[in-house]
């Protein structure tokens, strides 16, 4: 089906630089070599109407005040916001703005999930397709170990985590399944553990959606776009989060890479292997266990898992998704684990220092022009429909 669009299309659009590039170069390097105009990139965009404009009231009223209206429809006008970034009470005023969102939800979690979670803390945050690319299991496995170093240490200098999850599983996806189980058994744990209290919570709002999206997209504090660099095509949720003020932790996949060059490396916590570098890691059969064996946090965390620490009623649970981990992880899992445990521990580093969180979360907005989806239509009027504007 895929050569059958290709030859029956005008144009070919790849939805991310990287995913344009790997298409010529993976998918379709002999058709590309036939018809070398025909694979283009237009990078993907969402609407600031929805997302911004309407999801995020406190900020979208913070930037009218700042630089005047009709920024939703020109969105590259958020540039504008930059010169005041540098001011403390702008940045006061955008963290109050923030905190007004999570507080709301906050709230929604208590009388909706019966789960206490502070305003106060740092709001992590990944909301998609449960699949295995995307790699929810990453995070979880990376949360038990955080909770391992609490526990060792409850009266260290920590960071009060919310860990938010977020998503849906196709229906005969058991994998899929299982890391959603695995997360709620976890929390069970977490949750209720009084000597980590409120440092860590975890919670997965049931029935992800739009609505839901609305809600949690504007609160949050850290955005989670950890896939397997080769395996997203672009993402649009990397983009309503950058939107909304919340710095990426991720890899270089998808639009996470156009993300990072608009905001700038200062403001992006990059982690992991390049695509190129996935591939290579694959060829080794024993990636994974080599990981593994030089990774005492995450030994500790999966030895956890297939002892049934978190669902004692039933221990062996969870032994095909460890064994899945040890010796089929065509994901890189583990390969990529303490890089994204290093990263996780640079967070912490930078929102205990308000001014330079505030900041960069500031920035992230204002450098998010690039992503409104209007610019992805003008760029397809121009480029591949030969299109002129009604207006």
């Amino acid at each position: 089906m895929g050569e059958l669009a290709f030859i029956m299309s005008h144009k070919v659009n790849g939805v991310s630089a990287l995913h344009s590039d790997l298409v010529k170069q993976n998918l379709f390097p002999e058709l590309h070599r036939l018809h070398p105009g025909r694979i283009v990139n237009q990078t993907n965009g969402v609407t600031p109407r929805r997302w911004l404009r309407m999801a995020n009231k406190p900020l979208a009223g913070l930037i009218t005040d700042t630089i005047g209206a009709g920024w939703e429809a020109d969105l590259d006008r958020l540039r504008e916001l930059e010169p005041h970034v540098e001011d403390a009470g702008f940045r006061a005023a955008f963290a109050v703005a923030k905190r007004v969102n999570k507080v709301e939800l906050s709230n929604w979690a208590g009388a909706e999930l019966g789960v206490k979670i502070s305003p106060d803390a740092l709001f992590d945050v990944q909301i998609k397709r449960i699949h295995e690319y995307k790699r929810q299991l990453l995070n979880i496995l990376e949360t038990i170990a955080h909770w391992n170093k609490i526990r060792a240490n409850p009266k260290g200098p920590w960071v009060p985590r919310v860990r938010i999850f977020g998503g849906k599983a196709a229906p005969g996806y058991a994998v899929a399944k299982e890391i959603i189980c695995l997360i709620n058994d976890v929390a069970g744990v977490v949750n209720s553990d009084p000597v980590t209290g409120d440092l860590l919570k975890i919670i997965y709002p049931p029935n992800y959606n739009v609505s839901m999206a609305e809600r949690v997209i504007p609160a949050s504090d850290l955005s989670e776009q950890i896939s397997t660099a080769g395996k997203e095509a672009s993402g649009t949720g990397n983009m309503k989060f950058m939107m909304n003020g919340a710095p990426t932790i991720g890899t270089l996949d998808g639009a996470n890479v156009e993300i990072l060059a608009e905001v700038g490396a200062e403001n992006f916590f990059l982690f992991g292997l390049t695509a190129a570098e996935v591939t290579r890691r694959r060829e080794d059969p024993d990636h994974s266990k080599k990981a593994i064996e030089a990774s005492q946090p995450l030994q500790d965390v999966l030895q956890m898992i297939a002892e049934g620490r978190f669902n004692p009623e039933e221990p062996e649970r969870y032994h095909g998704l460890v064994h899945r981990v040890w010796h089929h992880d065509y994901f890189l899992v583990a390969a990529d684990f303490a890089a994204y445990h290093a990263a996780q521990g640079e967070v912490d580093v930078a929102y205990a220092d308000p001014s330079r969180w505030w900041r960069m979360a500031a920035l992230n907005t204002a450098r998010s022009g690039f992503f409104s989806s209007d610019r992805t239509i003008r760029s397809y009027m121009d480029e591949i429909w030969q299109a002129t504007s009604a207006l």
